[in-house]
């Protein structure tokens, strides 16, 4: 279900429509898999992404304090409206930064 590509020393991970309880597995793994790699340099592509849970948001939580306890960073692309929303209202939002497409997310780490 998810996707995972290189772009130059960055891995930009996509695809799901939900990140709940049922698939957060599939997601923490190839997550882990970055960290196993000495890869803490990752964009999370949000597209498409219509539900995020409590499951999904504490994942996202716990694997930025890993990606940071390395040196690195775990960045958000394309959120759609209810997933920004969700984002904001739960405060999860705050921790991460968020930008509107893939290719700026991976630009920043360079800038």
């Amino acid at each position: 279900m998810f996707e995972q590509k290189c772009q130059g020393a960055v891995d930009v991970i996509s695809g799901g429509d939900r990140f709940t309880g049922e698939n957060v597995t599939e997601l923490a793994t190839l997550l882990e898999q970055r960290l196993e790699r000495g890869q803490p340099q990752v964009v999370l592509d949000l597209q498409g992404v219509a539900v995020i849970d409590s499951a999904g948001l504490e994942l996202l939580l716990d694997m930025q304090e890993k990606y940071q306890r390395m040196g690195g960073t775990l960045k958000l692309a394309n959120p759609g409206s209810l997933c920004r929303e969700v984002l904001k209202c739960t405060g999860v939002g705050a921790r991460f930064e968020i930008y509107p497409d893939t290719r700026q997310a991976v630009r920043s780490f360079v800038a």
